[in-house]
């Protein structure tokens, strides 16, 4: 690689002065051998120069710490505040830019922690303890003075500058602002800033902020999310895996169950439909009581049951029957308007498709939708419903399958897919399919106890409970 291409490696956006510098290896610690690596974190053999690394963008290891300022924790609005870095001009990477992230490159021979731990000492003043029983116990006059760091996860991180695999930390800072100690060569200023603000500017100027610290601050502001609702970790989806962090996608499509699901009536109408399934085979084909449950077991819906021993036709119009008779209930005396339900829906995202996926009947969730005050926000085509699924049952994957194909997100990878139901079966098929799945609900419908399933990425109270969960689906109108 000749001279030219190595400056264009760094992004023709460098300036030109300091594309210069690196090449002449008279930036800022040009000569410090840092830990370079391959691109799945293994380190090489001998590190590299720091000028080297810059100029060739090479894979490296570098630490990210988020310093939450613990002195007024919160304002009277219940902000989190941050403390954030303003870059100085003479840094041979982002210049001049605002961190929320701020660490530094890991040395050769150096572990992260220690890296963290003498970055943000030496640039902030900031002396910091692993949290121990030794450590909160102690005496020592220092550890007193010091304040708590928690490492959290690693991550990769790569654009047309950088290439590097990040540890991220945080650390709460307890101190007074006019203690932070900056490093004069390396920090311009603190500024102490709300969450709030700081994503308000992340989107009005991303381009005054460093790429790699916004990426660990989006990482950190869902990890902390998923640990404050006690959403699982599942091996295979993404944001599950502590040493290779990543950003969760965001779904094509979002898949409700309709009945327990979209509301709860401590199950009358699913025990009414129950009861007319019975009353159908005891009184229309003489079937013995409780046989139609027997149906249920050994065939997964007593529909199929009574085709599979011939009680039923198996053509259109003698199934169409059967099903609008035993769904035939006053689902105006069953069900209420459920106005906050319909707030959540009327904020929810309108980019991402929603569709009903039923194991009942379209024109039954269709009467539930109504009753509820929510039919507006799912057309008839948007209702997966027994028939649509060739009369499976829901939890198969031939059901899941349909249901994909009729959303047209089967060119997506399935954890594409958010799925919200009330059913463990129907959520242990979503994980099979790789579906993102979510129990609502918590209470079992046979067993009245609660119940939890390990399965699902998060157990809900009820379907209420979607914005607080999900916060980044909805948006300010």
């Amino acid at each position: 690689m000749n001279k030219n291409q190595k400056i264009e490696t760094i992004g023709s956006g460098e300036d030109e002065k300091l594309r210069r510098e690196l090449l002449e290896g008279t930036t800022r610690d040009a000569q410090e051998r840092i830990c370079t690596v391959d691109e799945r974190n293994a380190p090489t053999a001998n590190g590299h120069l720091r000028s080297e690394m810059r100029l060739k963008n090479m894979w490296h290891r570098a630490t990210y710490v988020i310093v939450r300022h613990m002195e007024e924790a919160t304002d009277e609005k219940g902000e989190e505040f941050l403390l954030v870095q303003l870059r100085t001009k003479l840094k041979d990477y982002c210049p001049n830019k605002l961190d929320p992230a701020p660490g530094g490159v890991v040395g050769f021979g150096e572990s992260y922690l220690e890296n963290a731990q003498r970055e943000i000492e030496e640039e902030m003043g900031i002396l910091t303890h692993l949290q121990t029983k030794e450590c909160s116990e102690t005496t020592d006059t220092k550890k007193k003075n010091s304040h708590l760091i928690q490492r959290f996860f690693t991550f990769s991180f790569q654009d047309n500058r950088v290439r590097c695999w990040g540890d991220l930390y945080e650390v709460q800072y307890t101190g007074p602002l006019s203690c932070i100690k900056i490093q004069k060569e390396e920090v311009e200023e603190i500024q102490r800033l709300s969450l709030s603000q700081i994503k308000s500017k992340m989107l009005q100027q991303p381009e005054e902020w460093t790429p790699d610290g916004l990426h660990a601050l989006r990482l950190y502001l869902q990890f902390r999310h998923d640990t404050k609702i006690n959403r699982r970790l599942l091996k295979g989806y993404s944001g599950s895996n502590l040493n290779v962090m990543t950003l969760r996608p965001r779904p094509k499509v979002i898949f409700f169950d309709c009945d327990d699901c979209l509301y709860f009536d401590n199950w009358k109408t699913a025990d009414q439909i129950s009861q007319k399934i019975e009353e159908w085979c005891t009184q229309k084909k003489g079937l013995p009581p409780k046989y139609a449950y027997e149906l249920y077991k050994k065939y997964g819906t007593a529909l199929k049951g009574l085709l599979a021993e011939n009680y039923i036709d198996n053509n259109p119009e003698d199934i169409e029957q059967y099903l609008r008779e035993v769904h035939d209930l006053p689902i105006h005396t069953l069900l209420k308007p459920d106005p906050k339900l319909r707030l959540i829906l009327e904020r929810l995202d309108p980019s991402i498709p929603k569709f009903i996926f039923t194991a009942s009947v379209r024109h039954h969730a269709e009467r539930c939708l109504k009753a509820l005050g929510i039919d507006n926000f799912f057309s008839s085509e948007n209702i997966i419903d027994v028939k649509s699924c060739n009369l499976e049952t829901k939890h198969c994957c031939g059901s899941f399958q349909i249901a994909m194909e009729i959303a047209n997100v089967t060119a997506y990878p399935p954890e594409s897919c958010l799925f919200f139901d009330d059913s463990t079966k129907n959520i242990q098929m979503g994980r099979k399919m790789g579906w993102r799945s979510v129990l609502v609900g918590k209470v079992g419908r046979d067993c009245k106890k609660n119940v939890s399933c390990d399965d699902t990425e998060l157990e809900m109270n009820s379907i209420h409970d979607l914005e607080k969960c999900f916060p980044e689906l909805f948006i300010d109108r």
